[in-house]
């Protein structure tokens, strides 16, 4: 495609969600049609970037200006975005949410969009906080204490992280009068530190986006899923894409993503709540992405995918805790819906997750693989929590009209994303994650099946998230001078 066409292009996936979304306060009866039209825009526009597969950067005005850099890793998280955002879409087609509810999805898009061909930092600041606001609204949407108190809280801790972000980004500039991403390999070590602050917190990484499983948790199930699936990867995008284009933080890079997944699997195992349990999984899979930065934009668009749809079917769960779940039989389709999406994040063959794990396990470092291949065991053993529940001639439970349009679409792009690395099917690559997924389910079922470890919530609480992201800061600050 003609590289000035491509820009066109690059500029309305930014441009046109935000146009819909401020003409739905003009024509609120076409709300959903302009969700609709802004979504497929996206996917068309995302293809092309992975079809294309040539990184493209666009400098607008001038040093102070804004800069965007086009790719096959932009691709995939747009598409994510894309996808995961029609899922939503459809799930609340015929529901009664408001021409309100619709605005913020597709501002909220946009941004999302926006933020993912950003290759400045003064750009991406931009981008992260429209993206807090929209984020805010769309959780305190029903207008409960509960959901306002969670919204808050989510913007309180958002809007903190961003301040380091910013005094980071000042220094950035201060050094190398300039805001692009590369200047990073120039910059004073307190820079870096107060910048990978603030996105380790935005993107929900190791113990400073602790805040998360409770977010993610106690909102509404479209927008859990669209929080999971798409919008938290605003965070980890910009620490991928720092770490291909410098090389000096791509091993600081690294060791967030391992211990990351060891974390979030660690809560995830002992979790007895459906909801938490995914949320922590959230965490873990975003450390997958970082693990291997190269190919974390197919491991993102899998993991999308994947808890998009399993948050829209905890949404139609009878109950929350696994301990009722098991002691009352699924509806059958509800069911292998549940089986299909978990056995995918398992990383079992035939679907995507099962090529984007092999993906991944092939880049990374040496010093990377014990600790991904326990996190790896970890997602097994928690998902076996799922594909164990009862099913079989349980009453029809009661969906919303387009859940199953939803499911459907996020289901069928996981089989067709398949075939993105089909190279992954060989003997020797699909013996190890089968193993991985019995062992998995052998350990579920003689040991954590029985177990009644509660871990402490202590740390989720608001005063200690603060402090978590100081001990985190200081952290970032040993590490990166050393």
């Amino acid at each position: 495609m003609n590289g000035n066409l491509l820009d066109l292009l690059t500029l309305l996936a930014i441009a046109l969600p935000l146009f819909a979304g401020f003409t739905i306060y003009l024509w609120p009866r076409g709300d959903r049609y302009l969700a609709l039209g802004t979504g497929l825009g996206s996917v068309g526009y995302a293809l092309q970037l992975l079809w294309s597969n040539s990184p493209r950067e666009l400098q607008l005005l001038d040093s102070f200006g804004v800069t965007l850099l086009t790719d096959a890793l932009s691709g995939f998280f747009i598409l994510t975005n894309a996808l995961v955002t029609l899922a939503v879409l459809f799930y609340c087609w015929n529901s009664n949410k408001s021409a309100f509810f619709y605005t913020q999805l597709v501002i909220l898009h946009g941004c999302v969009n926006g933020a993912f061909v950003c290759a400045d930092l003064m750009s991406l600041y931009v981008a992260l906080e429209v993206v807090s606001i929209a984020t805010f609204l769309l959780i305190t949407y029903p207008r409960s204490d509960r959901s306002l108190w969670i919204g808050l809280r989510y913007l309180f801790v958002s809007n903190t992280a961003m301040l380091f972000y910013l005094i980071g980004a000042a220094l950035v500039y201060q050094a190398n009068s300039s805001f692009a991403f590369t200047s990073l390999s120039g910059a004073p070590p307190e820079a870096i530190a107060l910048i990978f602050m603030g996105l380790l917190t935005k993107g929900g990484i190791f113990v400073s986006g602790l805040w998360l499983p409770l977010t993610h948790s106690e909102s509404e199930a479209p927008v859990s899923a669209l929080l999971s699936g798409a919008v938290i990867k605003v965070g980890i995008f910009p620490l991928a894409r720092f770490a291909l284009l410098v090389s000096e933080v791509d091993p600081l890079v690294r060791w967030f993503g391992v211990a990351t997944a060891l974390l979030g699997v660690g809560y995830a195992v002992f979790e007895k709540d459906a909801k938490r349990m995914l949320a922590f999984h959230t965490v873990s899979q975003l450390g997958f992405v970082l693990a291997a930065p190269e190919v974390g934009g197919f491991y993102a668009l899998t993991h999308g995918l994947v808890k998009a749809a399993l948050f829209l079917i905890a949404g139609v769960l009878p109950s929350r805790n696994f301990k009722d779940l098991q002691q009352q039989p699924l509806h059958f389709p509800i069911w292998i819906a549940l089986a299909i999406a978990s056995f995918s994040i398992s990383g079992f063959p035939l679907l995507s997750g099962f090529g984007a794990k092999v993906l991944t396990m092939k880049n990374l470092l040496p010093w990377q693989v014990i600790g991904m291949n326990i996190a790896a065991l970890g997602t097994a053993i928690s998902f076996a929590k799922f594909i164990f529940l009862p099913s079989g001639s349980a009453p029809a439970q009661t969906v919303k009209p387009g859940f199953w349009s939803a499911i459907a679409l996020l289901l069928g792009g996981l089989l067709i994303a398949n075939g993105i690395y089909y190279e992954a099917y060989t003997w020797g690559n699909t013996i190890k994650p089968l193993a991985t997924i019995a062992l998995g389910w052998l350990l579920y079922y003689v040991i954590f099946r029985r177990l009644a470890i509660k871990l402490p919530r202590v740390i989720e609480t608001f005063e200690h998230l603060i402090g978590l992201m100081s001990l985190t800061l200081v952290a970032l600050f040993w590490m990166v001078l050393t």
